[in-house]
């Protein structure tokens, strides 16, 4: 799907037909539509596909023809009827005549609001830019906190029960963070590469905006690995309480063995059929062989009881 737009008079507007100063967004491009932008605007086809490999690195390449700025955005993925947040690229290509964005699906980076179109002036390629990026670390400081709010919901639960499906949610949570956390040291590096070309700051608007983009991504980076820290710091924590729980577990099924072992030992001592056992003429020898049995069971009991075993 490819969607062009084009400032008219400070106001956003969809038009049919590329022109000069225009933005081309083309979200899970088909062939056709990919091969029209490569001769139209002289892009070479890795460049113009890149975004479209989930796997593709954060770069910055700069043509004769074009510039490339390839970034890491926020995105979900459905798994277990759930919501999953990961990464995918998003392709912003500078040519001479239009900017280019090419993403596998639609992003609310991509979505500006009533409020930013004003804002937004597709005959302005650096500054467009800067605008998408700063919505892209926008999103992902959003993206952190609603990783946060879910994070502390899965411990209110885990501190009744420990349980898989939550543990598992908690690990799935930390992976995301670790998606976030390289996601956005790419893209820092994409930033510094720009803070360094002189004309990406040529304007002092473009200059300012350029500043809060760094901003913004670098607080971005900062709650990532503050909030890595935690889930990792509490995954550490559950997992030792996993294990200790286990030993106690495992204590109290060992105690528990030798305290009924010592009744069956006392019945097998005289269900044996030799000569000489105590009682065994008395016609109280049963009873008092039970009876025997459980003061015996008792004091084992008592004594690791008063050991604190249990």
């Amino acid at each position: 799907m490819v969607k062009i737009y084009l400032t008219k008079k400070d106001v956003l507007e969809n038009i049919d037909e590329p022109r000069k100063g225009c933005w081309i967004n083309m979200v899970h491009p088909s062939e056709k539509e990919l091969l029209e932008i490569e001769e139209r605007y002289e892009i070479e086809p890795d460049d113009l596909r890149a975004a479209l490999d989930e796997e593709e690195a954060s770069r910055f390449t700069k043509e004769d023809e074009y510039t490339l700025v390839l970034v890491d955005i926020p995105a979900y993925e459905k798994k277990d009827g759930k919501d999953r947040f990961i990464t995918i690229p998003l392709g912003i290509i500078l040519a001479k005549d239009a900017i280019i964005t090419v993403c596998l699906e639609s992003t609310p980076v991509l979505n500006f609001s009533s409020k930013a179109k004003k804002t937004v002036d597709t005959r302005l390629a650096n500054r467009m830019l800067l605008t998408i990026l700063l919505e892209n670390a926008k999103l992902y400081l959003k993206s952190l906190r609603q990783i946060n709010k879910q994070s502390e919901q899965l411990e209110i639960v885990l501190h009744h029960s420990i349980e898989n499906p939550a543990l598992l949610e908690m690990m799935e949570l930390g992976r995301s963070l670790l998606y976030f956390t390289t996601s956005l040291r790419g893209n820092n590096a994409i930033l510094e590469k720009l803070t360094k070309t002189a004309s990406f700051t040529r304007l002092e608007e473009d200059e300012d905006l350029l500043e809060d983009v760094v901003i913004e991504s670098k607080q971005a980076t900062e709650m990532a690995d503050t909030y890595s820290g935690v889930i990792n710091g509490m995954m550490d924590a559950y997992s030792s309480i996993i294990s200790n729980n286990m030993n106690v577990v495992q204590k109290f099924i060992a105690i528990a063995a030798i305290i009924i072992t010592i009744p069956s030992l006392i019945f097998d001592a005289y269900g044996m059929n030799i000569e000489g056992v105590p009682f065994e003429h008395s016609q109280y020898a049963f009873p008092f062989v039970i009876i025997f049995a459980m003061l015996a069971s008792l004091c084992v009991y008592q004594y690791f009881k008063h050991k604190k075993m249990f």
